[in-house]
């Protein structure tokens, strides 16, 4: 059976992991296996760490999409991949890789994940997980100091100089090809469970046109 792949986009803290555990939680590992794009971070560990912190994490050529979608072809081909790991605290790529196996379902994930359209033709269903900036403000803001060593300073200056810019001149404009939007502000519920039936009928498709 070839995997299918889901793709689920949305704003820096708009819920998208959320919305991935919650899918996951119903599918399981046997069916699913969830790829960040943030994983796909170009290598800079030939730089020191001012350098890192200067680059645009925002703008799609911080990310190596090549590789992403010769990756993404070998597992709906039903082949393993190494999957590159990206470190958040030290800002470039870890040595190691990881073991990618292909499964039925196969969840790409990531702020930018519908703005280059060949992998956009790569899915079976995109996504776009939606939410007041103010609120993902906040929530990154938590995230970032609590999960990533950021100081609330260099998490503001981010967010004012590139975060917030390259959200409405790349991000949000991808909204406009998802299949399903979800609004992440308080509830989202009612459109995940949409989400997950879609996802249902999409697999049991998949089977029986085997």
């Amino acid at each position: 059976m070839k995997p299918i792949l889901i793709v689920i986009a949305g704003g820096s803290a708009s819920g998208k992991t959320t919305v991935v555990n919650k899918i996951h939680s119903v599918l399981g590992d046997d069916d699913l296996v969830v790829i960040a794009h943030d994983d796909y971070y170009l290598d800079q560990s030939f730089m020191d760490r001012e350098e890192r912190r200067k680059t645009n994490y925002d703008h799609p050529s911080s990310l190596e999409n090549d590789l992403l979608v010769e990756h993404l072809k070998k597992l709906l081909n039903n082949e393993s991949i190494d999957k590159p790991i990206y470190d958040f605290v030290e800002q470039t790529r870890k040595k190691e890789t990881e073991r990618i196996d292909p499964k039925p379902v196969i969840i790409l994930e990531g702020i930018l994940a519908l703005e280059d359209s060949r992998i956009r033709d790569l899915a079976s269903l995109k996504v776009f997980v939606n939410c007041d900036d103010d609120l993902r403000f906040i929530r990154r803001l938590e995230r970032d100091i609590k999960e990533r060593g950021r100081s609330l300073e260099m998490v503001v200056n981010q967010y004012l100089s590139t975060v917030r810019p390259m959200h409405h001149l790349f991000v949000r404009p991808t909204i406009r090809y998802a299949d399903i939007i979800i609004p992440n502000d308080y509830q989202h519920n009612v459109a995940t469970n949409i989400l997950i039936r879609s996802l249902k009928t999409l697999i049991k498709e998949n089977k029986e046109s085997k």
